[in-house]
């Protein structure tokens, strides 16, 4: 077998039909739409959502939920971001973590509205870190390797 006589297998290229290219194509004329009226028209999209002067259905479902214009944005940290940034020299365990300095170390590029510790990941070294939100299991695995986290809203 030889590169010029490899092929697809039959079918599995579909070759496109070129409509409105004479009568003799059997596409030709109408091409494809049937006659007149306004479907037969391009740039008609809405019309498919119209159910005759009935209520259409995507408008008699209820509406759910509610998303609040002025929503604090916090950054996430998981714990094994912190470790890998302890483990490279870029963060100190014996100075008080927070925001700048995760900033500062980058590890973040910008903390927002606060800082969200997440308890994805190993937590080996003690760090005291200060955040805005700690989920019940980061709290836990900082706790536990000896550390302590603090939130300046709560304290």
């Amino acid at each position: 077998m030889k590169l010029n006589e490899l092929s697809d297998n039959k079918g599995a290229r579909k070759i496109r039909t070129r409509v409105g290219r004479g009568i003799g194509s059997g596409k030709g004329k109408t091409g494809g739409r049937g006659v007149k009226g306004q479907k037969s028209r391009s740039g008609v999209s809405g019309i498919r959502s119209y159910e005759g002067g009935q209520m259409p259905l995507y408008m008699r479902l209820p509406k759910r939920g509610f998303t609040k214009p002025n929503a604090k944005k916090y950054v996430e940290v998981n714990l094994g971001r912190l470790q890998t940034a302890i483990d490279a020299g870029k963060l100190s365990a014996d100075k008080k973590i927070d925001a700048a300095v995760l900033v500062e170390a980058g590890v973040l590029r910008r903390a927002h509205a606060g800082i969200r510790l997440l308890g994805v990941g190993e937590l080996k070294a003690k760090i005291d870190i200060e955040v805005a939100h700690a989920s019940a299991t980061a709290k836990a695995a900082v706790e536990k390797a000896g550390g302590s986290v603090t939130s300046p809203e709560k304290a």
